[in-house]
């Protein structure tokens, strides 16, 4: 008997990665140590942490916390500035595509990171951070702003030429999505990753009778299996809303190889691990990898092309 091969490849709008499951940019890609291990794993691409101009210590800690259904993260952006993650790459052999995550704190700042990120021909493509929901409260979030992110990204295609996606926040209202996507539609934007943690959440540890996190007086972002179902509705609703060559990149509450056949099922070409690879480390990709191709041997699937985006509703 001829056993078939299983083939959990992708392509991001002609990107090719040799394995659809990536790291989230945020977790255990911050350091010379942390990417390294990202390019010597069997992940299908590396994503950096979202780098700012100069580098950030973020905020202060506690930052960071987990339960068995989720996190709760205020971070702040800590990175070490593009100039370290250009120099990195600089010095190594790259074996697999490399996402730059930037995040500047002003637009000026994003252009000028952009064209930073441009002048590297180790960047495979850019991930602009729409969507950090982190940062103090005088720093807007950009990616509800329909009027600004339309004009701001007009004018990075003036300039950029490497291929570009922007992560985005969880929308709540069809007609938000509606509105993002038509915005999207009108530039050659390569990929959107969505969905980043639920801004604005809490968590409270009873005993103490406090919260758990410091910054932001105990607020912060929530990931984890949580907030998978939103993750799932804004791939479904934006691949139904973008043009079919604008990919997704799914994020949100994967911590098996069921999650991320959902993720899929629903549109996404890959997928990003946040909470999880923060819990289990570099074998989480491993174990992806098996627990999905197990799935698509039963259901008889050779590739995820049989089944990206076809999920069934009732008529």
């Amino acid at each position: 008997m001829i056993m078939k091969k299983i083939d959990v490849s992708t392509s991001i709008n002609g990107i090719k990665l040799p394995l659809c499951i990536m790291n989230a940019s945020g977790v255990l890609c911050t350091t010379d140590q942390e990417l390294s291990n990202l390019l010597n794993s069997c992940s299908g691409g590396v994503v950096t942490k979202s780098c700012t101009y100069k580098p950030r210590k973020g905020n202060v800690s506690p930052r960071y916390f987990e339960w068995n259904t989720g996190s709760i993260n205020s971070m702040g952006l800590p990175n070490l500035g593009i100039n370290f993650y250009l120099n990195f790459l600089e010095k190594k052999e790259i074996n697999k595509p490399v996402f730059l995550s930037i995040s500047g704190l002003s637009i000026e700042e994003n252009y000028f990171l952009i064209q930073k990120a441009n002048g590297s021909s180790k960047v495979t493509a850019i991930e602009l951070n729409l969507s950090c929901p982190n940062l103090l409260e005088k720093e807007d979030m950009l990616s509800y702003n329909f009027y600004k992110i339309s004009n701001f990204i007009e004018n990075i295609f003036k300039f950029n030429k490497k291929p570009l996606g922007v992560k985005l926040p969880p929308y709540f209202q069809d007609t938000h999505i509606k509105n993002i996507a038509l915005i999207l539609n009108k530039f050659p934007i390569f990929f959107v990753t969505c969905i980043n943690s639920l801004p604005n959440g809490i968590f409270i540890d009873t005993n103490k009778e406090s919260v758990v996190i410091r910054p932001k007086k105990g607020f912060g972002g929530i990931g984890g299996p949580i907030i998978k179902p939103f993750a799932l509705a804004n791939i479904h609703k934006f691949y139904t809303y973008l043009r079919k060559d604008i990919s997704i990149i799914g994020c949100g509450g994967i911590s098996s190889g069921k999650d991320i056949f959902e993720h899929i099922l629903c549109g996404a070409s890959a997928v990003q691990i946040g909470t999880q690879f923060m819990k289990e480390g570099i074998s989480v990709f491993r174990r992806l990898k098996k627990e999905l191709t197990f799935i698509l041997e039963k259901k008889n699937y050779l590739s995820i092309d049989n089944f990206k985006g076809k999920l069934k509703v009732f008529q």
